[in-house]
């Protein structure tokens, strides 16, 4: 019979995987908030006019980046955090689509993966 889904002592090592790059996604995501929210040291009043204006519009850009960054950091946390739901409801490692367990390898490199390589290159294909 086909393992339907993965037993509590491998649920448990995923789930130090899991709280481990959590931890990390929140750290990065505290440094980039704190980029876009600090305003540089080194202000441009003792400048000249054109520098000034070059290093508000790099400055400005490097707050965007930031920000995008800081977005994706976000959802990287959030798709983490469901991860640790399903580790709770002792559905992690089911592809979502397929019904089959998600290889331990992928989860491993993955944690927060719903979809299996195959279900995944499946959908791939159709777009």
């Amino acid at each position: 019979m086909a393992k339907t889904r993965y037993v509590d002592g491998e649920l448990e090592e995923f789930k130090g995987i899991i709280l481990e790059k959590l931890a990390k996604a929140k750290e990065n995501y505290n440094i980039l908030k704190n980029a876009i929210n600090q305003s540089d040291e080194n202000d441009t009043t003792d400048t000249s006019p054109t520098f000034k204006i070059m290093e508000e519009g790099a400055s400005v850009l490097s707050k965007e980046e930031a920000g995008r960054l800081a977005q994706r950091q976000s959802q990287f946390i959030q798709h983490l955090q469901a991860a640790l739901v399903r580790v709770a409801n002792k559905t992690y490692g089911i592809c979502r689509e397929t019904g089959n367990l998600i290889s331990k390898e992928r989860l491993r490199a993955v944690p927060h993966a719903t979809l299996s390589i195959d279900a995944k290159k499946n959908r791939s294909k159709k777009r």
